[in-house]
Formats: structure tokens, C-alpha cells, sequence
């Protein structure tokens, strides 16, 4: 049986304990008795007292966001250890548990690329899925970062994808260029079709070039009367 550090888990566990002084201190409903100033979780929900606070409904959700967060590793953890341990009978564990599997192994996964000093218990479950693809020392330097800038899920991924980015720009060959002269007149001509047509003037340029290339050879292709015919160059 899994048992609380704190104490044995029963079917309401209390979540936050503080409450209004001006609401009623203890009430019963429909033969509960419901304790003072305690947000209960249950099998089927929260029980929220009358009068609950902001700051206590605030703090009440950074608690039941933590609990969410480490059930990803409970149960993580819990399946690696019955794949390592009963390989012949574990998937009958995952039954009676009355676990979907897909999400389990996707948890399991996650856990065995983190062992548990590595965890980062500042970041989330979700901040960890993120990295578990990539390198142990990437994973660091991205919990580190993660960490320090306090980032959310969307931010850490958005900073891994722009860096991601940046990677293949600066790896890409440096093509040689050469300049073209031209005259101020024309060159204004061209800014204006390409503001008119919505385009970035450097991309407008290179697609109208492209397209007048790919014309000309495929009509230099085709030739007279249509008759394919080797070209050569």
C-alpha cells in the first residue's frame, strides 16, 4: 500500500487548511462533516468551504498543480519499476489499476531519462517531457536555463526552437555572391511590386528571377513545336 510521508492518504485528503473567520467554522451536508477551512480532494472532486479566500483558492491551485505534476513521476516510476520487476505481469497491474497504457509508457519514458537526482522539483513534469529526447547534458543546460529564467512549458519550448534554428542557419554553406548594378530608377520600380504584392523585397526578387529562369529554360526544352530535344551545357 503507498503510503504519505506525512500520513496514510484516505479518501478526502485535505489541501489547504485556512478558511474565513466570519464563515461558519464547521457544517454538515448531506451527512458530512465537513472540517473547518479545508479544501478536500475526493474521488470525484474538490470540496470547497464556504468563504474561501483568494489567496487560500490561489494557493490551493499551486498545490493541486504540484500534486499533478508528480503524479506524471508517480506513476512514471511505478511502471518502470513493474517492467524491471515483473516483465510476465505487469501489464495485469496496469489493468486492475485501470490505467490507459499509451499515457503510462509516455510517463515511464520520461522517468527513466531523469533518474531522480535530476529532477528539477522547481520545473514541471511537462518542463522535463520537453528535454527527454535530447542529450544528458543538453537536458542540464536546458533545466538550468529553464530554471533560472523561471520559464513556462511554452517558453522553454519556444527558446529550444529558436535555438534549434539558429543551429542550422549558421550551419548552412556560405554560398559566394556577386553584387549587380542597378539603376536607382528600376530598383524602385521593383520595391514597389514587391510592397504591392506583399512580399519581402529580397524574397520577391529571388522568386521572380526563379520564375523567369524556370520559363526560360523549359522553353529552351521544349524547343520548336513542342519536341523535346538534349540541351547541351
Amino acid at each position: 500500500m503507498m503510503t504519505n510521508q506525512a500520513a496514510e492518504l484516505e479518501e478526502s485528503t485535505a489541501v489547504l487548511f485556512r478558511r474565513n473567520p466570519d464563515s461558519v467554522p464547521r457544517r454538515r451536508r448531506a451527512g458530512i462533516d465537513e472540517p473547518c477551512g479545508q479544501v478536500l480532494t475526493t474521488n470525484v472532486g474538490l470540496r470547497i468551504p464556504v468563504g474561501l479566500t483568494f489567496d487560500d483558492w490561489e494557493r490551493a491551485g499551486r498545490q493541486l498543480s504540484g500534486i499533478v505534476s508528480s503524479s506524471s513521476w508517480w506513476l512514471g516510476d511505478w511502471l518502470v519499476y513493474g517492467k524491471d520487476h515483473y516483465t510476465d505481469r505487469y501489464q495485469r497491474g496496469i489493468r486492475a489499476a485501470g490505467l490507459q497504457y499509451q499515457t503510462l509508457r509516455n510517463y515511464a519514458w520520461v522517468s527513466r531519462r531523469f533518474e531522480l537526482h535530476r529532477r528539477r522539483v522547481a520545473l514541471t513534469f511537462q518542463h522535463h517531457a520537453e528535454l527527454a529526447s535530447l542529450s544528458v547534458d543538453e537536458q542540464d543546460m536546458w533545466l538550468d536555463r529553464a530554471e533560472q529564467m523561471t520559464w513556462t512549458t511554452k517558453q522553454l519550448r519556444n527558446a529550444i526552437r529558436m535555438a534549434r534554428a539558429d543551429e542550422r542557419q549558421h550551419g548552412q554553406q556560405i554560398e559566394p555572391t556577386q553584387q549587380l548594378a542597378v539603376p536607382g530608377n528600376r530598383l524602385q520600380w521593383w520595391h514597389k511590386a514587391a510592397e504591392q504584392s506583399g512580399t519581402d523585397f529580397d524574397e520577391w526578387v529571388l522568386a521572380t528571377l526563379d520564375n523567369a529562369a524556370e520559363q526560360a529554360l523549359e522553353e529552351q526544352r521544349t524547343g520548336s513545336g513542342g519536341t523535346d530535344r538534349a540541351i547541351t551545357v
